[in-house]
């Protein structure tokens, strides 16, 4: 995936550079909930700050839509997890092939870049 496509993905809620879960999912080539099962079987790992559920004021404000049963709309069914860049990090040593690593190379590149561009 494209770096650009990447930082296309990323959305700023509670003031952190985050990636949705059915994002993060996209650029591993898993299903969204393959990420998720892997966050709650390893708890632990995922301490505060390095994922947290999206609230549904947070979803209407970001235009975030997710699918429900009906399709898309604002009527969800789950709110979406938002993976920080500690979470994603995290998550590259739960989410092991050889596809996760190029997807992880390509998320920590992006993050650099989005830190660079905004410290200049």
């Amino acid at each position: 995936m494209e770096l650009a496509e990447i930082r296309s993905k990323m959305l700023v809620l509670r003031n952190q550079a985050v990636l949705l879960d059915r994002d993060v999912a996209t650029i591993y080539g898993v299903e969204t909930r393959a990420v998720n099962q892997a966050v709650r079987r390893n708890r632990d790992r995922f301490p505060a700050g390095y994922i947290f559920q999206v609230d549904k004021d947070e979803c209407s404000r970001s235009q975030i839509v997710t699918l429900n049963k009906g399709g898309r709309g604002a009527n969800l069914k789950y709110l979406p997890y938002a993976f920080t860049e500690k979470g994603l990090y995290m998550l590259a040593t739960i989410l092991k092939s050889p596809r996760a690593v190029q997807a992880t190379l390509a998320i920590i590149e992006t993050y650099a870049q989005v830190r660079a561009m905004v410290q200049d």
